[in-house]
Formats: structure tokens, C-alpha cells, sequence
């Protein structure tokens, strides 16, 4: 970078003065600050896209770590699961020759587990806080009602 010291930035400032003159100097001033201001809003944009990159980069290759890490575990997972099936199914072909042979009943699978329900019928619904019968105590509405039905009451009854 330049180095500029304070001698320099004084002798910079004379002979602006004697070359632009003292009517145009401010606003030439602030011309030249506004410059500055976009050149170091700039670089300061770049330096924070190359730092994005780096970053991008980075992560790329830590995915591409953790995606190898779960294929090997997801292949060690396959090879111990096809072991027991064979395990598995050697030990069923040697029990059933067995009861075969002895008269021993197979296994039987165990029943299936029923799906789960939930107990509530409007489990969807939004409860409110307030208890019912609170509700009921202050007057408050606990159901929407028709306009119909909210003046009933106060309709005259006929007589026949």
C-alpha cells in the first residue's frame, strides 16, 4: 500500500488548493471520498465472494467425506444383515430337519402388532387453555351457534 504520512497528505492538500481552487476543493473532496468509499465497499465484496468460494469448496468436500462415511457404514450394515439371514436360514433349515425328524413343531412368528390409533377423535382440533368449566361458569361461548339459533331463546313462543 502507499504510505502516506501526515507531511505527505499536507503538501497533497496545498497544492489541491492551489490547482482546484478554494471554491471547487469541497466538492472535489467529497468526489473523491465517495470513490474511495465505493473501492473499499468493492473489495471488500470480493474478498467476501472469495471467502463464499472457499467456504463452498470446503463443504463440498466435507459432503462428499460424510456421503463416503455413510456408504461404508451403510455396506458394513448390508454385509451384517445378509450374515444373519444366512445364519438365519441355516439354523431354520437345521430346526426343521430336526422337527422333522423328532416331531417337533416349527416356530411360530409372533402375531403382528395392531397400527396405532390415536384415542382422540379430533386430535387436529386446537384445544384451548381455558377449562370447560370455567367456561360455563364466566357465560362464554364454547360453541359456534347460527344467528338462528342464538335469537331462539328470545323469540315469542306461539300458542296453539
Amino acid at each position: 500500500m502507499i504510505d502516506l504520512g501526515i507531511e505527505k497528505m499536507l503538501v497533497i492538500g496545498a497544492v489541491a488548493l492551489i490547482v482546484i481552487g478554494p471554491e471547487k476543493l469541497p466538492r472535489v473532496a467529497r468526489t473523491v471520498g465517495n470513490l474511495i468509499g465505493r473501492a473499499q465497499r468493492y473489495v471488500s465484496d470480493v474478498k467476501a465472494e472469495v471467502n463464499r468460494s472457499i467456504e463452498l469448496e470446503e463443504l463440498k468436500k466435507m459432503k462428499q467425506e460424510v456421503e463416503s462415511a455413510a456408504r461404508d457404514v451403510e455396506s458394513s450394515i448390508h454385509t451384517g444383515v445378509r450374515e444373519i439371514e444366512r445364519e438365519l436360514n441355516e439354523a431354520t433349515q437345521l430346526a426343521s430337519a430336526g422337527s422333522a425328524d423328532a416331531g417337533m413343531p416349527l416356530l411360530e412368528p409372533p402375531p403382528a402388532v395392531p397400527e396405532y390409533r390415536n384415542p382422540k377423535k379430533k386430535w387436529r382440533l386446537k384445544q384451548g387453555a381455558t377449562p370447560q368449566w370455567y367456561k360455563a361458569r364466566a357465560g362464554i361461548r364454547t360453541k359456534a351457534l347460527s344467528g338462528a339459533a342464538r335469537v331462539a331463546p328470545y323469540r315469542p313462543q306461539k300458542f296453539n
